[in-house]
């Protein structure tokens, strides 16, 4: 399974739920980087990603986004080809 990085904050309602669905796909490790502990991960997030909020999710190498973006993949059957990687 690929390593997963996620920019996330300890109260954010997406992050939980980006959590839970990966953890129902068989995730066990999650990095989580938390941006409200550490104001520079969220310049380093917002400059590598172009965003903002948070989720942010990498699975690998790849961005895949936020917790929309993550629930789109897994409605597409997507997400499962990218965790077995």
């Amino acid at each position: 399974m690929p390593h997963i990085k996620m920019y996330c904050t300890a109260v954010c309602p997406y992050c939980q739920r980006a959590e839970a669905l990966l953890r129902r796909k068989g995730v066990t490790e999650i990095e989580k980087i938390r941006v409200d502990l550490d104001p520079k991960q969220r310049e380093e997030m917002m400059r590598i990603t172009g965003r903002r909020t948070v989720p942010q999710v990498f699975i690998g190498e790849r961005h895949v986004g936020g917790f929309d973006d993550l629930a789109e993949l897994d409605a597409g059957g997507e997400l499962d080809a990218l965790l077995a990687a």
